[in-house]
């Protein structure tokens, strides 16, 4: 059993992480209690569940069966976000605009991320034109499929190892379409062949490089790489102008009569780089989404 306890920067949304990793009530491979979080994934290859509890405040509690002392650690801080520099983006974004304002009121904001960089990225491929509640329900369907091991109650989300030992048709038998079917398989199979995903992006150059071998993939568009750069990684210069709750709340934010189309929203994304991401999730953030 590896255990330790990691400071909580000032104003980190205890609320806001929960939410996101509970936003499936009848969720399988997590479960939110009060304040603590029990999330079971596969993680290197084998079955993890690991516990973080923020009953103490100011801080996390971390504890892991199946993981190191550092591996517990890494995978905590980027789940949690503790290594993105919120502080140098709410110094930058202190001016007198619409979006200053709501970063100040909506200061400390950290994009939660998912246990491993494959989780994000299937998530992002089931939820591609589909309502939340449609991809979450397809989601748990989709980890049973998968068969990995039940621990305390929780299913493993699966690995790209698993996954690649289904097939289409299994696959659209708990609800994907044969394009998302196809796509997941593509993926699965490259991330065993090829190392299409990295456990962690140590540069610009390395999310970009990600970025155009993902966009190679049939089925894979700007959304759903991005997405995957944000929630897999913690990469934050990503453009989210596709997403309709992006499109939704800069609308909100600006006043602006009609929802603005994917191109104006992506042209008024490009003057934040490189925080794209985290505008978008200060945006997602006012409209209370969790995507």
């Amino acid at each position: 059993m590896s255990s330790l306890s990691l400071a909580l920067p000032a104003r980190f949304g205890v609320a806001a992480f929960l939410d996101f990793h509970g936003r499936d009530r009848h969720a399988i491979s997590e479960r939110v209690e009060a304040y603590v979080l029990h999330k079971a994934a596969t993680i290197d290859g084998r079955p993890c569940v690991f516990t973080l509890d923020f009953s103490q405040p100011g801080q996390v509690r971390a504890t892991a069966k199946s993981l190191t002392r550092t591996a517990l650690s890494r995978h905590t801080r980027a789940m949690l976000g503790l290594d993105q520099p919120v502080e140098a983006f709410e110094k930058a974004m202190a001016e007198p605009t619409a979006l200053g304002h709501l970063v100040q009121q909506q200061r400390g904001l950290r994009v939660p991320q998912s246990a491993t960089p494959f989780e994000a990225l299937s998530w992002a491929i089931i939820g591609q034109q589909i309502s939340v509640s449609a991809a979450t329900a397809i989601r748990r369907r989709f980890i049973q499929l998968a068969g990995q091991e039940v621990i305390n109650g929780l299913h493993c989300y699966p690995d790209a190892v698993a996954v690649s030992q289904l097939d289409s048709n299994a696959l659209r038998s708990v609800g994907f379409s044969a394009s998302k079917a196809q796509t997941l398989l593509t993926v699965s199979q490259r991330c065993c062949d090829h190392c299409l995903l990295p456990d962690a992006l140590h540069s610009n150059a390395d999310a970009l490089n990600l970025e155009h071998a993902l966009l190679g993939i049939r089925g894979l568009g700007p959304w759903s790489v991005n997405y995957t750069l944000l929630r897999g990684y913690g990469y934050l210069d990503g453009s989210l102008h596709g997403d309709v709750a992006v499109q939704k709340a800069l609308q909100q934010l600006l006043a602006w009569n009609e929802r603005p189309a994917a191109k104006a929203t992506r042209d008024w994304l490009a003057e934040f780089t490189p925080w794209r991401a985290l505008v978008a999730a200060h945006l997602w953030q006012s409209l209370q989404v969790q995507a």
